[in-house]
């Protein structure tokens, strides 16, 4: 049976992995990389984001804070997955490559919903100082984003997975039916 792939999933794969990268960058290269820092040039946006997420920001770095760059640390296997999934599913042609997407987009969906239950349980310390519409255009869209495309992904080659399951399952139970014959 050969792998299924979608064109959309693929997409997403590939196209986050240079994003997350660069995010990773910011991350791992705090305080150089913040507003002020020598290599700030290279992430001039953060300079509005670190100001919309404390996380990303001065307190959280001088707060030493490790959210941030265990965050990132997983976003880093998660992407490696997504290379992976990427590779065994379009080059190797291994129909297993799904149970890899389909972990690194659980992976993905599951550390951002984290994300945001900690700014529930913390009563919004790294983003509650923004007003609704900042926070609605620099902190629920572009991280919404990263929640809805995973929960997609995640329906669809969990749906798959099921349905490999299933004719598995039933190649098996005619394997067994003959055999008692």
């Amino acid at each position: 049976m050969a792998v299924k792939t979608y064109t959309w999933i693929s997409l997403w794969f590939l196209l986050t992995v240079p994003v997350v990268a660069w995010d990773v960058g910011y991350c791992f290269m705090r305080p150089r990389s913040m507003k002020g820092g020598d290599l700030h040039w290279i992430w001039k946006p953060y300079a509005i984001y670190q100001e919309v997420d404390y996380i990303y920001g001065l307190p959280a770095l001088n707060a030493k804070n490790g959210f941030t760059n265990a965050q990132a640390l997983l976003n880093v296997i998660e992407t490696f997955m997504n290379i992976v999934y990427l590779y065994l599913a379009h080059v190797g042609a291994w129909p297993p490559a799904t149970i890899i997407g389909f972990g690194a987009a659980l992976m993905t969906l599951s550390k951002t919903v984290l994300y945001w239950i900690q700014e529930y349980y913390c009563d919004y310390c790294a983003v509650g100082h923004n007003d609704f519409k900042t926070l609605f255009v620099y902190w629920i869209i572009p991280n919404g984003l990263w929640i809805v495309v995973p929960i997609f992904i995640v329906a669809q080659l969990g749906k798959d997975l099921a349905g490999s399951l299933n004719l598995a399952a039933k190649a098996e139970e005619k394997f067994a039916a003959k055999k008692i014959k």
